[in-house]
């Protein structure tokens, strides 16, 4: 089989591009990108208080305030229902879910938490104690808004 000049000068091409991008470090906000020869990472603190976390917008999910590494959350069991769910929340001293969380799609109320609204960590995450990888400038609504509640003249 013959290669044509084109395929040769390609193949060159993409060859001495391979080595020159190999030899860059591949960097993230974290570092540069693991290899063989790099440490785990320490694993930190979750986050562990009953301390609710205020929210930044309307209709945000609150924030897990402890560890559930090791939670089974599947289609068979549902780990945060032992204590949020609306019979446990007596014994546990758990927030009960939402109500929202009991409503199907056509916004009729169920006996049970709906299917839609089973899987916990589709909408709520655990925190974690970390210094931020970035800074955040972000400024409340009520922090922008007069008291009176009128709007800013522009």
């Amino acid at each position: 089989m013959k290669i044509s000049p084109k395929w040769l000068l390609s193949l060159a091409i993409i060859g001495i591009a391979g080595m020159a991008y190999a030899a860059e470090p591949i960097t993230t906000l974290r570092s540069t990108a693991p290899d063989q020869e790099s440490a785990a990472p320490r694993i930190t603190n979750f986050e562990d208080n009953s301390v609710k976390r205020p929210r930044n917008y309307p209709e945000q999910p609150p924030t897990i305030p402890h560890d559930i590494e090791g939670y089974q959350i599947d289609r068979n069991a549902n780990k945060c229902l032992s204590c949020h769910a609306r019979s446990r929340t007596g014994e546990s001293g758990a927030p009960m879910v939402s109500i929202t969380h009991f409503m199907d799609r056509d916004n009729q109320f169920l006996a049970a938490v709906s299917p839609r609204r089973y899987f916990c960590t589709q909408c709520h995450v655990p925190q974690k104690e970390v210094k931020p990888l970035v800074d955040n400038d972000f400024v409340d609504i009520d922090q922008l808004l007069p008291d009176n509640g009128t709007r800013i003249a522009e």
